[in-house]
This record gives structure tokens, sequence and C-alpha cells, in this order.
């Protein structure tokens, strides 16, 4: 299975330290938060991985590389201007090829084992899901017997982590340009073909020099 990374986003909360650095980029613990999920992968057995960029992009190109010293191949999706997440994944469908991949967001840090994720045979998409972080307590979506659907007000709901398997038939209709994600989600649900699991171990949306500092500390815990 190959993965991606999405690294376009410009990281405006994270300001000045994206002001001339892309987010992914963006330092915890002296290492870059893109180099996490490249290890990562590796580790899980992902060799072949698609990074997509726009935001001072190049400067991922440069520090990343081919991925060799890694022990991956990483081919690069340059957008020029951000695509969002659906319109992203769409313009790098021909280098993910016609079988599901595996998708994490550039700017999360976790401990999930990658090399568990996995897309259930008919299925269209498989998402991480996380309990409700402070910053976003309504969550995104139901988790029941293995099935994901539409949060509902009142009822319980979790948090989309931003690490999924898609299928680029989750694409089909799609067109170029910058869309969403979650509306292909959500039409996919509606056909039951998203299943997805809560994830309880570490992770944290490193949107904020807050949560940014709260890396800091759980890795210097670790050290």
């Amino acid at each position: 299975m190959k993965a991606m990374i999405l690294a376009a986003g410009k990281g405006e909360r994270l300001r000045p330290l994206t002001l001339h650095t892309p987010k992914p980029l963006v330092r915890a613990g002296g290492i870059p938060l893109i180099e996490f999920h490249v290890r990562a992968l590796a580790v899980a057995g992902f060799t072949e991985l698609v990074i997509n960029h726009a935001w001072l992009g190049q400067q991922i190109e440069d520090y990343l590389g081919d991925g060799k010293r890694f022990g991956v191949r990483i081919d690069y999706s340059a957008e020029g201007e951000p695509l969002e997440t659906g319109g992203g994944i769409f313009k790098a469908l021909p280098l993910l090829g016609e079988k599901p991949f595996l998708v994490v967001n550039g700017d999360i840090w976790t401990n999930y084992e990658f090399a568990d994720l996995r897309l259930p045979p008919r299925g269209l998409a498989h998402l991480v899901l996380v309990d409700n972080p402070d910053h976003h307590q309504a969550g995104d979506f139901r988790l029941h017997e293995g099935r994901v659907s539409d949060a509902v007000a009142g009822e319980p709901s979790l948090t989309y982590s931003g690490m999924a398997v898609l299928h680029p038939q989750l694409f089909a209709d799609s067109q170029p340009g910058a869309f969403k994600l979650a509306p292909l989600l959500r039409a996919a649900m509606a056909d039951g073909r998203v299943s997805g699991e809560h994830f309880v171990g570490r992770w944290i949306d490193v949107g904020t020099h807050e949560r940014l500092a709260d890396v800091e500390r759980l890795l210097a815990a670790e050290a």
C-alpha cells in the first residue's frame, strides 16, 4: 500500500514560525513534524510515499529529498495554490495508483501504528477517530459497530484524526480543483461504505503554538 502525507497547509495560526517555514517542517523536539510520519511509515513497511505541498513546498522537497535516507521513495504533488484535502488527494491520484492508499495529515503528531491501518473489502474509506479534543468538542462523526456516520447533536461523537485509508473510487465523480474531502466521505457513509476505529493513544492536532508546546512536553517526557 502507498501512503500520502498531506502537507499543503499554510499554518496561519503558527505564525511567525510559518512565515518562512512550511508548517510540516515546523520542529518539535528538534524534528520536523513531517519527519515523524516519514519515519513511522517506513517502520510500518510503507516504502512508497506521496507528499503534496503548496506554501513554501520546495523546502519540503529539499529537506526530505527522494526519501532514500529514510528507506522510502517519495514522489511529490506540487499544487501551487492549495486545493484543500479532497482536491489535493484527487490531483495526486495518478501517483497513488488504483489500489487503496493510506493518507495522513502532515500537521498531526501521534504514536498510531500505521501497520494496523487497513481498508475492509468493499469499503471506500476507513477512518481513524479519536476522542474530541478541547478545541473541537462537537466532534465529526459517530462510530457504531465499526461503521461511521455523521455526528448528531446531543449524541456521543468522535473526531476525525486525519488518518485514513481511502479507495480511489471515492473520487470517481470528482473534478480537478479545490474541494473538501468531508462531502465525499458523507456520501459514502450514506451507502454504508465507511468503516472506522477508535484510537485512544497519543494524538495532537498541531494547529497552534499551545498544541506544539504540548508535543514538546510529551517528547521531553519520553526522552
